[in-house]
């Protein structure tokens, strides 16, 4: 279980590594979106992606693919799919840092989803930080202008489908291991992606399965680097570092698409990144108060 209080180094560099990587994923996905179409770049990377992971089969055996909530992944890798495929499609239409921007409101969602279908109780501070979110959004897409395109609400889409993913492996985590977690993910991606890309298939032109396969590592490696790293703490605590991604994504949409980065999106991202930091923060403060309120009635002796 990851500690409350320390914030490991390791713990650190595993989430900045992660963020490192999957915003390298988004620049290749946009190299290879010179030839293919967004939803077969999604099938390639998930293959690749499962050939990647299968080392871990090798490292404990068969048994880590057996588990008892198989149900339950199926479940949240329909949802995966679903933000995957909205998302690719958001990185090969939209400008990269506007794309990347917009998925870090899925906290916002996370936030609503929790209230809809987990019951929980939000107080008007987090809702607060709601609202300040997607007035982050507003900036970002700008309806009513000329900037404003669809694109912008299938990243908005994909956001939502993350925060769906969010929610429902908020039980897996806590039961389940990270190295099952990313297996069993990345083989379920396989055939759930195919569908969707036979509708558009053409066979890659040599020069573009380099990019296909790097996808595959990329994605792998930063799916890993993820779950090892909230292994050893706390997400919110975290929460920051991920943040790399959007900063490391600008410089090379910048250096390689030349690129640049508005002052709507800078000034969006801004806002949603504080709101979105904001309510991590306050989970972490209610789930470090319900833990001593519990561990005080725990030592409560009994007559």
């Amino acid at each position: 279980m990851p500690t409350a209080t320390a914030l490991p180094l390791r713990a650190v560099w595993l989430m900045m590594a992660s963020a490192s990587l999957f915003a390298l994923m988004a620049v290749v996905i946009r190299l290879a979106s010179a030839q293919l179409h967004p939803f077969q770049i999604t099938f390639f990377r998930s293959s690749f992606g499962a050939l990647f992971a299968l080392p871990l089969l090798y490292m404990h055996g068969w048994q880590l693919l057996r588990t008892p909530r198989f149900g339950f992944y199926v479940m949240r890798c329909v949802l995966g799919m679903g933000g995957m495929l909205a998302g690719f499609w958001a990185i090969v239409n939209l400008p990269l840092a506007e794309a990347v921007a917009l998925s870090y409101s899925s906290p916002l969602f996370v936030t609503i989803g929790a209230v809809l279908f987990l019951g929980e109780v939000v107080r008007m501070r987090r809702w607060s930080a709601v609202v300040a979110g997607f007035i982050g959004v507003l900036v970002i897409v700008r309806p009513g202008s000329d900037s404003f395109t669809a694109g912008s609400l299938v990243a908005l889409m994909a956001a939502g489908l993350t925060g769906a993913v969010t929610i429902s492996i908020k039980s897996l985590t806590g039961s389940e291991p990270a190295d099952r977690i990313v297996l069993l993910t990345t083989l379920l991606w396989v055939p759930l992606s195919l569908p969707a890309a036979l509708g558009v298939w053409q066979w890659p032109h040599p020069d573009i399965w380099r990019w296909l396969i790097l996808s595959g590592a990329l994605g792998t490696g930063g799916h890993y680097c993820w779950t090892r790293a909230l292994r050893l703490a706390d997400a919110s605590l975290l929460a920051p570092f991920s943040y790399l991604q959007l900063l490391v994504v600008a410089v090379l949409a910048w250096l390689i698409f030349g690129e640049n980065v508005d002052r709507y999106t800078v000034m969006g991202a801004a806002i949603i990144i504080g709101a979105s930091l904001y309510i991590t923060h306050r989970e972490y403060s209610l789930a470090r108060r319900r833990h001593r309120q519990v561990s005080a009635a725990r030592a409560e002796p009994t007559i």
